[in-house]
């Protein structure tokens, strides 16, 4: 269900590196959550970093609410860029098994199938 890389980039790398490689396939960057920063700004001792990339692509996220639109709590998709034990990580939940869990619609599951493809490009592309 997931699918996460280990880079020899750092951190900062990775994450740029993601978000350029997000944009060459026509996906949007929605927001960032550095969830590392978060924690560290509430006193919370946290040593590794994470940035959470929430990504859509309009026109696939269109089809998927136009399906159905509960699926909207689904969306965007979400690739992370993280820390851990020293190294640099890169990973996301596969949408294609996880839409699964959420529906059979056929025209889902192409959809979902395309994205999966994309998105896994991306992280591959940042690795």
């Amino acid at each position: 269900m997931y699918y996460i890389v280990e880079t020899n980039k750092s951190f900062d790398q990775a994450s740029a590196d993601l978000e350029s490689a997000v944009k060459r396939h026509g996906f949007g960057v929605l927001h960032v959550h550095d969830l590392g920063t978060t924690l560290r700004g509430k006193g919370i001792a946290f040593d590794e970093q994470c940035k959470v990339f929430e990504v859509c692509n309009p026109g696939q996220a269109a089809k998927v609410m136009s399906t159905d639109m509960r699926l909207n709590m689904a969306l965007p998709c979400r690739i992370s860029v993280y820390t851990e034990k020293g190294k640099t990580m890169i990973g996301l939940i596969k949408p294609a098994q996880m839409l699964s869990a959420l529906s059979q619609d056929a025209v889902l599951a192409q959809v979902a199938k395309e994205v999966e493809e994309q998105t896994l490009q991306m992280v591959d592309e940042a690795k």
